[in-house]
């Protein structure tokens, strides 16, 4: 009796050991789970930044390769440049030369006429190469050669030979002559395709370089020209749409996500925002470019010659058409520069202008050229605010098409994204309905997980068996009703874990609450905010509407040389 009751006593020992160390492991084991739970949180929330910080990385790469590449690409454009149409250069600079040094009579005529036929030789198809010859013969009152020297120039280029002679005979201030070169001139050209260097025509009428008679001369034909175009059918859509390109062209490429960070988070609305941001704030770039060009005194040049040899320098040096393959691509490499290397905003950027390097344009579009993108037209400020006077009406409309699609394509309703919630909303004044929608989505998500976080079968299939051998213990023996405790006391355990993980799951649903309702009221506060900038932008729109109502063609034609010049002041 004695050695049973010694043989249960040990067997009990060992058991209530065993079961010491069993609750000591699944205590560790639950602190180990509870760690790898916190680490995979934080694992989580890492590799979300880890991914943005990538993605960003790789955009920023990108740019400054593509920075990298435009750079260079333009350095070697600008070397092509140089080395194939390098010898053109030299004629070209030759042209004022050739004029500056007759006014001064410091180089003889001999001197003159052997530099123009080297020219000549070295330059085999290059219009103003004869067009020098011819005029060197002129200068030294040799007719003949003049005259041989002049038709091969018609011949290369008939309408850069006609302008260039007009203004040669402008600074020599014969007048007859001046009206004939550009009768001769304006013979050649159709409205609807006009060569790029017509606006040098355009910048002469527009300087006041012409004598009165002349200028009412350009004038005409001006007017015949855009009441010829307004005869074509659908003249009207033609002039909204180019001129829309143009506006649009001014549109900035800026990301707004640094203004609104929670936005460009939580809303997958946020590319729609940050393009409307962008389209109003077109309207205080396209007022700030008016302004530009109409502020201020325009300071005329100090006499005719200088006026005219700038004009010359003008034609010769930007229109010719061989270039413009490798021009082009230099404005796509200049454009991506400025961009910063944004490779994709610098080519929408280069579509709305590419006309500005079409070899043949409508006058109309010339117009626009001219009044927009004076860098690649070639024209100055006297000039962009005569192309603006003739095409106000048609800048007005499309303005106003253009101010109107912006606002049609501004979100009306947001959408926002938290965690796997999503809610709408238009001016942010819904944030209480919000609140409650965000809060009642956590708890059911709450409640499920709670609902997952229960005893699984082992654990009643334990608490099933342990009541069972207590009762059978009852009438076998103690070791029976100590195996059914001991998996009651497993089954307890695991009741322990499953309350301290749901505990941890109302803590962690707790803080995502806060967290989440913190955000929510954070976007709502930045689309507010939004809303106002947006209001702000726009109603720049305004001031470009008046200031293009009170400009009249009128205005903006400087006085003849002849005269005394004055700049008429915007309206």
């Amino acid at each position: 009796m004695s050695s049973e009751r010694i043989i249960q006593v040990a067997d009990l020992s060992l058991i209530l050991g065993s079961l010491r160390s069993l609750q000591s492991d699944i205590g560790t084991v639950s602190n180990q789970v509870d760690n790898v739970g916190r680490d995979l949180s934080q694992t989580r929330s890492e590799l979300s930044r880890l991914e943005q910080a990538f993605a960003d990385f790789v955009e920023a790469d990108l740019k400054a390769k593509e920075l990298s590449l435009a750079e260079t690409r333009q350095v070697k454009i600008r070397q092509e440049i140089e080395n194939t149409f390098g010898q053109n250069a030299v004629v070209r600079r030759q042209a004022t030369g050739i004029l500056q040094a007759s006014d001064i009579q410091l180089v003889r005529q001999e001197t003159l006429r052997g530099a123009t036929e080297e020219l000549m030789l070295s330059t085999p198809r290059y219009w103003l190469a004869p067009a020098l010859v011819a005029l060197a013969a002129w200068l030294g009152d040799k007719q003949d050669l003049a005259q041989r020297a002049l038709a091969e120039a018609l011949r290369r280029d008939d309408e850069k030979t006609s302008l260039f002679f007009a203004l040669i005979a402008r600074r020599a201030s014969r007048s007859e002559a001046n009206r004939t070169w550009l009768d001769r001139y304006f013979g050649l050209q159709n409205p609807f395709q006009l060569d790029r260097q017509t606006v040098v025509m355009v910048d002469a009428m527009a300087n006041g370089v012409f004598t009165a008679d002349t200028t009412q001369l350009c004038s005409k034909r001006i007017t015949a020209w855009i009441e010829e175009l307004s005869q074509q059918a659908g003249f009207a859509e033609t002039q909204r749409s180019q001129w829309s390109d143009a506006l649009r062209s001014k549109t900035p490429n800026e990301d707004h996500a640094g203004r609104y960070p929670h936005l460009s988070r939580f809303s997958p609305t946020w590319p729609a925002l940050n393009t409307s941001l962008n389209a109003a704030a077109m309207q205080g770039a396209v007022l700030q470019h008016f302004e530009g060009v109409f502020q201020g005194e325009i300071k005329p040049a100090s006499s005719v010659l200088v006026a005219v040899d700038d004009l010359l320098t003008t034609l010769v040096t930007r229109f010719d058409d061989e270039e413009l393959p490798l021009r082009r691509q230099e404005e796509l490499c200049r454009l991506i520069i400025e961009e910063s290397g944004d490779k994709r905003a610098a080519q929408a950027r280069y579509q709305l202008q590419a006309k500005t390097l079409d070899e043949q344009v409508d006058f109309t579009q010339l117009l626009t050229n001219a009044a927009m993108h004076p860098e690649t037209s070639h024209v100055t400020r006297a000039t962009q605010r005569f192309a603006i006077a003739h095409s106000r009406d048609w800048i007005l409309d499309a303005h106003s098409d253009v101010t109107a699609r912006a606002r049609q394509a501004v979100p009306t309703q947001v959408d926002i994204a938290i965690e796997d919630w999503t809610g709408q909303t238009s001016q942010g004044d819904n944030e209480a309905a919000l609140l409650t929608d965000l809060a009642a989505h956590l708890d059911r998500r709450e409640a499920e997980a709670l609902a997952e976080a229960k005893l699984g079968l082992k654990h009643w299939g334990a608490i099933a068996l342990g009541v069972i051998l207590i009762f059978m213990g009852l009438g076998s023996g103690m070791v029976v009703a100590l195996m059914g405790l001991a998996a009651l006391g497993w089954a307890y355990l695991g009741y322990r874990q499953v309350q301290k993980l749901r505990e941890k799951i109302r803590s962690d649903f707790a803080r995502l609450k806060e967290q989440s309702a913190q955000a929510l009221r954070a976007c709502l506060a930045e689309l507010v905010e939004l809303r106002r900038d947006l209001a702000r932008r726009d109603a720049v729109s305004a001031a470009v509407t008046a200031l293009l109502e009170g400009i009249s063609p009128e205005q903006h034609l400087l006085s003849s040389h002849d005269s005394v010049r004055r700049v008429m002041a915007a309206a």
